[in-house]
């Protein structure tokens, strides 16, 4: 049973590194409520609902300190949704173990790409995003989120700086506005199958927006690439979580 002071420094910690990558900590959240003795749907609706709130307090701190690009996020979400309702249909006839395996392969690419890809840019240049390449990220991002239940932020962080051109800092800040709508959208259709346990998003919440603004405030305090060398190992790291998980399923 989840108490009070331990609901606090989990939702602190999560809080701190999904407000820092711009993530909504799902690959946390989840494996904690199940080692809490949550079922693993429950557990699911619930690291949604608990995604909402951090997402929010995340947005909040990036949009004060003016990281976040409100025609992208929407762009984005508009590909997104849509994107993740037919993901979530299409997991049910497809081998989760190959998805897994496939995406496992796929983050450690993007990790690798998101490392060398240079953010420098000239004082005083006017940010050149391409919105173009915003509606594939939105589709590329649901539809694995749909497929695997994962949350999307660890693509929009990397794809929004390699294919549409955000510098990082905008990057983690845009991602966490996107981030609230998609996860409000899941956890209204979780809460709608009975499978958030509400007490617990509860108590995990003060923690999680303490957090979330606590990791949003370091963003520009970490230099570019020390930001991009983290994100990629935490990249890494769900990527080899899920190619284990996949191999055990084989």
């Amino acid at each position: 049973m989840l108490n009070p002071v331990m609901a606090l420094l989990i939702g602190t910690l999560i809080g701190t590194i999904a407000g820092l990558f711009g993530i909504g900590g799902g690959f946390l959240i989840v494996p904690s409520l199940v080692f809490l003795g949550l079922p693993i749907h429950v557990a699911i609706g619930t690291s949604l609902a608990c995604i909402t709130i951090s997402s929010l307090s995340s947005a909040y701190a990036h949009i004060r300190a003016g990281r976040v690009l409100y025609r992208v996020a929407f762009l984005k979400e508009i590909f997104s949704i849509p994107a993740a309702v037919i993901g979530a249909y299409l997991s049910g006839m497809l081998d989760s173990n190959v998805l897994e395996a496939v995406f496992g392969l796929l983050l450690i690419y993007v990790a690798y790409v998101f490392v060398r890809r240079s953010d420098v840019r000239n004082r005083g240049e006017a940010l050149r995003i391409n919105y173009r390449k915003v509606p594939l990220i939105g589709a590329l991002s649901g539809l694995t989120s749909g497929l695997l239940g994962v949350s999307g932020g660890v693509l929009n962080v990397p794809l929004f700086h390699t294919l549409a051109g955000l510098p990082v800092n905008y990057a983690v800040g845009t991602s966490s506005l996107a981030l609230f709508f998609t996860a409000l959208v899941g956890t209204a259709t979780h809460i709608g199958l009975g499978q958030v346990d509400l007490q617990t998003a509860l108590l995990l919440a003060p923690g999680l927006m303490m957090g979330a603004a606590v990791g949003a405030r370091l963003v520009p305090k970490l230099h570019p690439r020390r930001f991009k060398i983290l994100f990629s190992m935490l990249l890494i790291l769900v990527a080899v979580r899920l190619l284990l998980k996949a191999l055990k399923g084989f």
